[in-house]
């Protein structure tokens, strides 16, 4: 059992790396296409590749999901696959080597919930067997994987690839895009978002070294070979969360990282600054910082991580809820807009209301809970059901009933994947959406490095050199 704690990072690239799967799979009768869903129950019949920390998190969320059957588990290390077998709880399938899990035939679908380094060797030969992908971000860790994963994504259509961006299937986070399109906010031009935590005073198990430094593969999170830092681990969500909002990517990105304070052997910087640039000027400031968790939006009322919308009509408060907090999200409409007239034969000046009034309940000084479905407003309520709705509406803009959402994003980003590969429609965090937001670490990480601005068409070329020698 000590053998198997001490795997190193070279274990698993030699698991990963090895010759793809084609040769397990000409075993096969015929080269695979698309597996399709079989089961009799209409189940999506699912593997999991990496029982780790957030694998086993997704199992636990899975369990609840009906229209998915996990048959196969796959982790390099015995403790993690047991633990994965006790969290689903179904008796499911184990293997050692992913690709044994690959070629099986029950098989419809996999769940890549591995370290980062690895991500594009396995999503690759998954694609490859003819599976559906669920790959958690980021979706490759590398500038030549963006342009052979698209290359490959593309060449199988049918498949389903979908990556873990849960914000992308959130009530409030849709809510929020909808008012941004439908202009309730005005012109949105600038979002804030910041993820601190104190690991100095609180250390997180995921990040805290452990023996054996770059040697060991749990401490993959703390080193460049293997791991994008805080860029990938954090800003990847909150940089999908701008670019959804704005409908682009940045034009360009600028930033400071350094490693100040977590000085244990780790290389990857403990606290980074960043700006995005989008092409009609509007911008993204960014921070992550471990040293302190205080989050300057709801008043205080919730550490770490959120996100600040802000328009020329309004602004919106935001933070995904998870097992643990609720979802947030509070509108703050900006005050009317007001028009100044000079009267030519009193020469005094009159002030004009050019907007809609504020509503009672919110306004400048206060925010407005964005409401779930249950207090929204339909028209037939009767007069009780109506007055309860008010009630608590207000209650709700006091704080004294939280805000929840209608169903946890994970779940719904789990369940929608399952249903994808019945359909066949795309996931809201595709192929492009994914690969977006791994560009946007990739390209962050090198402008902290350089010192530079670094512009996003530069990975055109980035990788090319090493796709055309591998080619």
């Amino acid at each position: 059992m000590g053998e198997e704690k001490d795997l190193t990072r070279r274990d698993v690239v030699k698991a990963a790396g090895a010759a793809t799967l084609m040769a397990a799979v000409e075993k096969l009768e015929g080269a695979p296409a698309i597996q399709t869903v079989r089961a009799a129950n209409d189940q999506v019949q699912f593997g999991m590749i990496g029982t780790g920390s957030r694998g086993t998190y997704l199992l636990k969320h899975l369990k609840s999901i009906d229209n998915g059957r996990c048959v196969a588990l796959c982790d390099i290390q015995p403790q993690n696959l047991d633990h994965g077998v006790q969290t689903i709880g179904n008796n499911p399938k184990t293997f050692k080597d992913y690709r044994e899990l690959l070629v099986q035939k029950e098989v419809d679908a996999v769940f890549v919930t591995v370290p980062l380094f690895v991500h594009f060797p396995i999503t690759r030969d998954a694609l490859t067997a003819g599976k559906h992908v669920f790959c958690e971000k980021c979706l490759v860790f590398k500038p030549e994987e963006v342009h052979a994963l698209r290359s490959l994504a593309n060449e199988r259509p049918k498949q389903i690839l979908q990556t873990g961006l849960q914000r992308r299937y959130s009530y409030f986070y849709q809510t929020v895009k909808s008012m941004v399109d439908k202009g309730i906010l005005g012109n949105v031009h600038h979002i804030h978002a910041q993820w601190h935590r104190n690991m100095i005073n609180k250390p997180s198990t995921l990040w805290t070294m452990k023996p054996g430094g770059e040697s060991n593969i749990a401490n993959w999170r703390l080193y460049r070979s293997m791991s994008g830092g805080l860029t990938a681990e954090l800003t990847s969500h909150q940089v999908d969360v701008s670019d959804w909002m704005f409908g682009a990517s940045p034009e360009f990105v600028m930033g400071l990282g350094s490693l100040d304070m977590l000085k244990d052997g780790r290389n990857v910087y403990d606290n980074i600054q960043l700006i995005y640039k989008y092409p009609e000027g509007q911008k993204l400031t960014y921070s992550s910082i471990s040293t302190n968790q205080f989050l300057p939006y709801f008043n205080g009322n919730r550490p770490e991580m959120g996100e600040i919308i802000m328009g020329t009509d309004g602004t919106v408060e935001i933070t995904v809820g998870d097992d643990v907090h609720p979802a947030i999200a509070w509108w703050y409409r900006e005050p009317p807009r007001t028009t100044t007239v000079a009267k030519a034969d009193e020469k005094k000046k009159e002030t004009f209301v050019a907007g809609a009034t504020m509503v009672a309940s919110g306004g400048a000084n206060g925010p407005i809970p964005i409401m779930t479905s249950d207090l929204e407003f339909t028209g037939s309520e009767s007069f009780l059901s109506r007055e309860v709705k008010f009630a608590r509406r207000w209650l709700t803009s006091k704080g004294v009933i939280l805000q929840e959402e209608q169903r946890n994003p994970v779940d719904r980003e789990l369940e929608s994947f399952f249903q994808s590969c019945r359909d066949g429609k795309r996931p809201l965090a595709d192929l492009e959406i994914g690969l977006a937001d791994s560009v946007a670490v990739i390209l962050s990480n090198l402008a902290m490095d350089e010192g530079r601005k670094v512009y996003f068409n530069e990975i055109e070329k980035l990788g090319r050199e090493t796709e055309a020698k591998k080619s």
